[in-house]
């Protein structure tokens, strides 16, 4: 979208001091508390006052627990008491905002429906957020009115301390837009990635990857369930906590993934074979850190200080999770 499209529109990038959340259960809920700790007046639309003002007074007690439990700082009741209101319906939440989080169901026709309401509610220059975790903006950009101050902004579960959170555009998302959702982002103490729209964006795509073959595995009669989440949770996934598969995979060597594909698809075909790019990269000798550069372009000055990083945030999460313990029922 060109800028004069932006201006005509209202769109403009500002500085976002009042934000609503439209959909107030766990989700809505946690980001809520994230913005009004932001330093954002937040305002809780829902199907009707009464279900706003129950998830306001919930919100206010579980953040009450945080801060017994030291997962909130102290302050923070008293920070969303005075930030945290709700609206006696979603028109009435949006009326008056910089920025709007629709976070209801996963369902189209329940988010079209909720995302018409909120545009037809709010100023033009209101930013919309959807916090849809699968569903193309592009798609869900077709129910709201001034399609340019719209995008996909998802969240993690649980919403207040898990800190990655997705910014799709659609078609036609102007860049401010995004420039001021990413800002209210990191304001807000998350790590915000631009990604591109596409059916479950970048994290939903992946995490649903490994759960489907994690339960083939169990389909297949290698392992139980309790088998494989031993296994993930203590071996690659350990190392996800701490650092993407790019730069877990240019640290072990990309020529060991290559052979190790090899042996996965003589069992189970293309399927599992190795990917273009990865042979490609491979067979011109990018290995990763062995060889000064793999998919990403780390500085052979760095390449030390890297491994000694890794290896002491690995010492040091494994410490974490001995202080934490098992975890309850599992």
């Amino acid at each position: 979208m060109n800028q004069s499209s932006v201006e005509a529109s209202g769109a403009q990038p500002t500085a976002v001091k009042r934000a609503a959340v439209v959909g107030s259960g766990y989700m809505g809920g946690g980001i809520a508390q994230v913005l009004a700790l932001a330093g954002l007046d937040v305002v809780l639309g829902d199907v009707d006052a009464e279900r706003a003002e129950a998830a306001r007074r919930r919100l206010i007690e579980e953040a009450g627990r945080f801060v017994d439990r030291g997962l909130f700082e102290p302050g923070a009741v008293e920070t969303i008491t005075a930030r945290l209101s709700a609206a006696r319906s979603v028109e009435a939440a949006v009326s008056d905002v910089d920025y709007v989080t629709e976070a209801v169901f996963e369902s189209r026709e329940v988010k079209k429906a909720a995302l018409a309401r909120i545009s037809g509610a709010t100023a033009p220059s209101t930013i919309i957020g959807t916090n849809t975790s699968a569903i193309p903006i592009e798609e869900l950009s077709e129910a709201v009115e001034h399609p340019e101050r719209f995008l996909g902004v998802h969240w993690m579960n649980p919403a207040p301390f898990v800190p990655g959170v997705e910014l799709i555009p659609g078609p036609s998302t102007a860049a401010s837009v995004v420039d001021t959702a990413e800002a209210l982002m990191v304001a807000a103490g998350k790590t915000p990635a631009r990604v591109s729209d596409s059916p479950g964006f970048v994290a939903n795509r992946l995490q649903f990857a490994l759960y489907k073959e994690a339960v083939r595995v169990v389909e297949e009669g290698l392992a139980t369930p309790e088998q494989i989440d031993a296994v993930v949770s203590n071996a690659f996934g350990f190392r996800l906590a701490l650092f993407g598969p790019f730069a877990i995979g240019d640290m072990a060597g990309l020529d060991v993934y290559a052979a190790s594909y090899e042996s996965l698809a003589a069992e189970y075909g293309e399927r599992l074979a190795a990917p273009e790019l990865l042979t490609k990269t491979v067979e011109a000798g990018n290995l990763g850190l062995k060889s000064g550069r793999g998919f990403l372009d780390i500085p052979a000055e760095d390449a030390a200080a890297l491994v000694a990083y890794r290896d002491k945030a690995y010492a040091a999460l494994s410490s974490l999770r001995k202080k934490l313990g098992p975890a309850p029922g599992l």
